[in-house]
């Protein structure tokens, strides 16, 4: 059963490698879509399979790993889908094409390590790699502001992963003292077991530390800065998996150890916590979202809003909100992936991602519009896509819990963000479109792989605010490993 657990893991890196060998070619171009195909399915095997521990302890699957491969491989696949069109249409050298085919299935295999780490230092070192890989990948253009937008996040996430970094130390320090085993001091079920006899005081800083530190991976106020630069100088279809994905294994980090904070230090501390960083960052992006002029960034702000209602739903904790934020997690990568394949394809036709620049563009290019325009749909919670079945669920939740004034201001700064988002679109898609000199041609259609992706992304997020059979069990399976009931 161990090949369940490294599948996830190999086949993206034997993509890479692949990639690194022979290079970007139309033989090789699918890789990454058949990568992400096998991501996609080790994560319904693990769930049907059931818990397993492989590698001497070092991997280990339980609904919530399972559920989160799900997400990787569903993100991935029409990302993937759409990168051959995507550099084909930028002119990519093909020393340029085999760096992106390496760079992008090293990010997939990490984002695969991260969710099926058996313990905390593994997670730690996971992350980490993301950030790496990824910081190539945003400056893939070499332009300066994709330097610069690279340099930024790297910076700022490394000083998050900085924190991460001493809150294991702090929490590995603090279960030593407590005589937990040193082969299982930073395991994730040997923490949550002995949770009771951890030193209060060390606990409660190497938590803040911690969710501090994978919250400015996951866009989380304040250590947000880097998002909207790196998201929106990222080549499209890796924008889609950082907004999509990697936000969101990032937030996963934060959701293993409010485990064990909660054994540790009862429920009130995170809740706290996480209800400050929630209404932090969906004022900010209410904020920045207000007169934005750039599609692109205005998706990366987006992303700032969704995050904050993961944390929201967490804080308040109960088996609803967890299931909820879980099929949040889902939707909004769905749904974000879609937009910004949309938009990457938009600015390769536009040249720009200033909004007033690509008015009218749903009349030109139909499908792309159209597919734009519902994932912004999905995005602001409208049925029937699955975001708005969360979204419900995660207010339903927290009114439920007693914390009504954090739902009711977090209904406030939503309804703002959604107001800037649907005028930001209106402008792009029902405006008369641009003519005379230094007007943009938008084909009609986008080539077949980018418009697989598109209309695979958004069929999946339809079919889950539709049905939740398939996954029902699942996400309560996950919510109850999350401490929920």
């Amino acid at each position: 059963m161990s090949l369940l657990l490294t599948a996830p893991i190999g086949v993206p890196l034997l993509a890479s490698a692949a990639h690194a060998v022979l290079g970007w070619r139309r033989g090789t171009s699918w890789l990454g879509a058949v990568a992400a195909a096998g991501v996609l399915a080790s994560g319904i095997a693990l769930a049907a399979a059931g818990p397993r521990t492989g590698l001497d302890g070092l991997l280990r699957a339980d609904a919530l790993s399972a559920f989160m491969l799900i997400v990787i491989g569903a993100v991935a696949l029409p990302a993937m889908l759409a990168s051959p069109a995507h550099l084909a249409a930028e002119d990519a050298s093909a020393r340029d094409r085999r760096r992106y085919g390496v760079l992008t299935q090293a990010f997939v295999a990490a984002m695969a390590l991260a969710v099926l780490a058996a313990s905390l230092g593994t997670l730690w070192v996971a992350i980490e790699a993301t950030t790496i890989v990824t910081a190539f990948l945003v400056g893939h253009r070499r332009t300066r502001n994709a330097t610069e937008a690279a340099w930024k996040y790297v910076v700022i996430c490394s000083a998050g992963i900085a924190l991460a970094f001493l809150g294991v130390t702090l929490l590995h320090f603090a279960a030593q003292h407590a005589h937990v085993p040193s082969s299982g001091s930073l395991d994730w079920t040997e923490l949550a077991a002995h949770a009771g006899r951890l030193d209060p005081d060390v606990t409660r800083i190497a938590v803040a530390l911690l969710v501090l530190g994978f919250g400015a991976k996951a866009g989380l106020a304040p250590l947000h800065a880097w998002l909207p630069d790196a998201h929106s100088q990222a080549p499209a279809p890796v924008s889609a998996l950082m907004s999509g994905v990697l936000l969101s294994v990032a937030f996963y980090a934060v959701l293993r150890v409010k485990v064990i904070a909660d054994a540790a230090l009862g429920a009130g501390f995170v809740r706290a916590l996480l209800l400050v960083i929630a209404l932090a960052s969906l004022a900010l992006a209410a904020a920045l979202l207000l007169g934005q002029r750039d599609y692109k960034r205005m998706l990366a702000y987006s992303s700032i809003e969704h995050m904050g209602l993961l944390a929201l739903g967490a804080a308040v904790g109960t088996r609803l909100a967890m299931a909820a934020v879980l099929l949040h997690v889902l939707g909004h990568g769905l749904a974000k992936s879609v937009a910004f394949l949309a938009a990457g394809h938009v600015q390769q036709a536009a040249g720009t991602s200033r909004i007033s620049a690509v008015r009218g563009f749903a009349a030109r290019s139909p499908l792309v519009g159209g597919a734009f325009g519902a994932a912004v749909l999905a995005l602001l919670g409208f049925p029937p896509f699955s975001l708005f079945a969360s979204e419900i669920a995660v207010f339903r939740a927290g009114f439920a819990a007693g914390l009504g004034w954090a739902v009711a201001a977090a209904l406030a700064l939503l309804l703002v963000a959604t107001a800037a988002v649907a005028a930001g679109t209106a402008r792009m898609l029902l405006g008369g479109p641009r003519t005379g000199p230094g007007a943009a041609t938008f084909p009609s259609r986008p080539p077949l792989g980018a418009a697989a992706g598109l209309l695979l992304g958004l069929l999946a997020c339809a079919a889950l605010g539709v049905s939740l059979w398939p996954l029902h069990p699942l996400l309560l399976d996950a919510a109850a490993v999350l401490g929920a009931h």
